[in-house]
């Protein structure tokens, strides 16, 4: 499938800035999964951009406005092919104990991604859930599934009911939350099992993008800004792309941005300004599906 995203960021102040200092992970990376034909970022006011790749290896763009301005707009706009996902049977068909000898035999590369982090917190709840949904005998394949299904049928998809402060413990006792708070829960349940789980950023083809539904196509939920799943670790070094907002592997109708340990090391958009009073973010994207060459 061919999708052209665009990624409408918009700040307004409540007086003029006098300095603002941003940081953006908006630019999609060219793996596997996808490819990106075109990529542009506008910026209003201008500036000169910088670029650089940290540490989870997501293109992260830097700048620097040093004069008054009432207003800061960023613009990202990139074309991308995403492909069928592969499944990578081997790596899924063996038992939970047999993968977890490779982790721990990989455990330098897979740190982060075993560890609790700050959004990332192991508690009662999640312990209790990877006690009884991950076995030593169980297939691994078959686990991932299971665990996904778990938060899936756990969570009741309630946009406003949490944000971004919303703990993983808090959020399992709600029973209620949006994209973010699926992709955490599971990622707490997988590291709490000694699997190794990593968080995504990205866009999704949703219901209101277009009529899935009147094509026979099944409906999918996803934030309007941007939509966030989970990357399983597999024994043989691959990810393995699962969206429990939705149940389903990711695949076509999913575009990767960036990853990291959870939702604070993807954050689209991140900086400071100097001035008085508060700042006022409106966020939207538009991602439509173009007919291949």
């Amino acid at each position: 499938m061919r999708f052209e995203i665009d990624h409408v960021t918009h700040y307004r102040y409540a007086a003029p800035a006098s300095e603002s200092f941003m940081e953006a992970r908006l630019f999609p990376p060219t793996n596997r999964a996808q490819t990106v034909r075109s990529r542009t970022l506008e910026i209003k006011p201008s500036c000169r951009v910088t670029s650089y790749v940290d540490y989870y290896g997501n293109t992260v763009e830097q700048f620097a406005i040093a004069h008054r301005h009432d207003e800061l707009a960023l613009v990202a706009r990139c074309e991308v092919d995403t492909h069928p996902p592969a499944v990578p049977a081997e790596a899924l068909d063996i038992t939970v104990s047999e993968a977890r000898q490779i982790y721990r035999s990989q455990r330098l590369p897979l740190f982060d991604f075993l560890q609790p982090s700050t959004a990332v917190q192991f508690c009662r709840s999640v312990n209790q859930a990877a006690n009884r949904l991950v076995r030593p005998g169980g297939n691994l394949g078959e686990t991932l599934l299971a665990v996904m299904r778990w938060v899936y049928s756990h969570f009741t998809y309630t946009p406003g009911a949490t944000d971004v402060h919303t703990t993983v413990e808090q959020a399992l006792a709600l029973r209620k939350g949006v994209c973010q708070d699926y992709a955490h829960a599971m990622i707490a349940v997988l590291r709490s099992a000694e699997i190794p789980a990593r968080y995504v950023v990205g866009y999704i083809e949703t219901e209101r993008q277009r009529k899935a539904a009147s094509r026979g196509e099944r409906a999918l939920v996803g934030a309007a800004e941007s939509h966030a799943w989970v990357e399983a670790g597999l024994p043989n070094g691959d990810w393995y792309p699962l969206d429990p907002t939705n149940d389903i592997l990711a695949g076509e109708r999913h575009v990767v941005v960036a990853t990291g340990r959870d939702f604070h090391d993807t954050s689209p958009t991140r900086g400071v300004f100097k001035g008085a009073g508060h700042t006022r973010l409106e966020a939207r994207v538009h991602m439509r599906r173009v007919a291949r060459d």
